[in-house]
C-alpha cells in the first residue's frame, strides 16, 4: 500500500459534559467507539466531510466546523505491512440543543458519554486524547 494518506474528518459534539461517540461497524476502527466521521469524497473539503459524515452518521444537522486538531493515523498487520493511512481533521461543531441523534450508515449505535465513561471504552488514541484535551480546557 502507498503511504499517502487519503483524507478523512470527524466531528466532536458536547452538550452538557457528554460527547456524542458513535460505535463503528466497520473498518478501521471497527468495534471502537468513534467520534462521528469517515472519508472525504473527492474534492471535498475536510470542513464540509466533517458535516457530511456527521450527517449521514447521527441525523444531525452539525454547523460551525472549528477545526480543532489534526492525525496522521497508520495502521499496520502484524508483519508491518501499512495496511491503512489517513489524515484526519477533527472539528469540533455546534448542533441544534433539541437535536436527537440516531445511529445510520456505518454506526452501529450512538450515545452520550461523560469523558469518565470514554475512558472506559474502547476508543482510539485520537478520540481519547481530544476528549481530555476538551475537559481539561472547560475544567
Amino acid at each position: 500500500m502507498t503511504s499517502n494518506p487519503r483524507p478523512a474528518s470527524s466531528a466532536i459534539l458536547e452538550r452538557n459534559g457528554r460527547f456524542l461517540l458513535v460505535l463503528r461497524s466497520n473498518p478501521p476502527s471497527a468495534d471502537m467507539y468513534a467520534f462521528p466521521g469517515g472519508r472525504a469524497e473527492e474534492g471535498e473539503m475536510p470542513a464540509d466531510a466533517a458535516l457530511r459524515e456527521f450527517k449521514e452518521e447521527t441525523g444531525i444537522s452539525a454547523r460551525n466546523p472549528r477545526l480543532f486538531e489534526t492525525y496522521d493515523l497508520r495502521s499496520h498487520a502484524a508483519d508491518g505491512t501499512l495496511t491503512s493511512h489517513f489524515l484526519l481533521s477533527v472539528f469540533l461543531v455546534d448542533a441544534d440543543e433539541d437535536a436527537v441523534a440516531e445511529a445510520a450508515d456505518d454506526a452501529a449505535a450512538i450515545g452520550w458519554y461523560t469523558v469518565e465513561e470514554v475512558r472506559a471504552l474502547p476508543v482510539p488514541a485520537s478520540v481519547l486524547e481530544c476528549v481530555e484535551r476538551l475537559a481539561a480546557e472547560n475544567a
